[in-house]
């Protein structure tokens, strides 16, 4: 998942915030401006590997575990690559995922089912629908890039210990599962804290949770733990990170269709 959160991450003071947002702004501006600062932060960690464990639980509380390795790479002058890889349980050991991400047009995503032998391509019209019977999308895969969305300044508030500035983002994409997103990004490091998905109703359908931030490299914030919660379902799948790795050597060659069959 190039979950770029970190789906997807990323110290100004109160002073160097107001001389950065400034009166003069609409909503609007300052809105994007807050993203762009968080998008920015967030560069230049070239590649990236991590494990992951994906914990789905239903209304009742059961839960079901699967292993999962992640591989991402970044991209200068489009959105992100991204290598997913089931490793546990059996039913779904060896299945694979594979998105590119765009800046400006609809994200290529791969699906490779070993079961059947053969990569199934994720359509565009498809992409709201649950990523692996999770309640992550198929568009929740990929990397967050700005121009995707239009965006409204609502307030700054407190979140838990920190100040977050709350940010209104409106797909531009029609095939959107969302009419809108609401974010809350701390003041401080501009990492996501929260982020409220509403549906095509425009009533809120999920809310994802970030937990544990760490610091890799002396820059890049990651989170140990994100969770999101379904209203409407009752259910949640919760993603535990561990062992992050930057800048390891990864490159294109690791992340086309015949990496998909590879994956082991």
């Amino acid at each position: 998942m190039s979950l770029k959160y970190p789906l997807l991450a990323i110290t100004l003071t109160s002073l160097s915030i107001t001389s950065t947002f400034t009166l003069a702004e609409t909503a609007e501006e300052k809105g994007r401006n807050i993203m762009i600062e968080m998008d920015k932060r967030d560069t230049g960690w070239q590649d990236m590997q991590a494990g992951m464990q994906m914990i789905l639980r239903n209304a009742q509380g059961e839960e079901s575990v699967r292993e999962i390795r992640m591989k991402s790479l970044e991209q200068e002058n489009d959105g992100d690559k991204s290598l997913t890889i089931f490793d546990e349980p059996k039913d779904v050991k060896g299945t694979a995922f594979l998105s590119f991400s765009h800046v400006d047009k609809d994200d290529d995503q791969w699906l490779y089912l070993p079961a059947l032998g053969r990569v199934k391509r994720i359509s565009s019209s498809n992409k709201s629908g649950p990523f692996m019977g999770s309640e992550f999308s198929y568009e929740d895969m990929g990397s967050f890039e700005i121009d995707k969305y239009s965006y409204n300044f609502i307030k700054e508030e407190p979140c838990g210990n920190l100040t977050c500035l709350v940010v209104e983002s409106f797909p531009k994409d029609k095939k959107s599962g969302y009419t809108r997103r609401i974010s809350w990004v701390d003041n401080s490091e501009y990492r996501m804290q929260k982020l409220d998905f509403y549906d095509r109703k425009n009533s809120l359908l999920k809310t994802l949770s970030f937990e544990g931030y760490q610091q890799y490299a002396g820059q890049f914030w990651r989170a140990d733990k994100l969770k999101m919660q379904n209203h409407q379902n009752g259910k949640s799948t919760e993603l535990v990170w561990s062992g992050y790795q930057f800048k390891s050597g990864l490159d294109d060659a690791d992340f086309n269709k015949n990496a998909l069959k590879r994956a082991r």
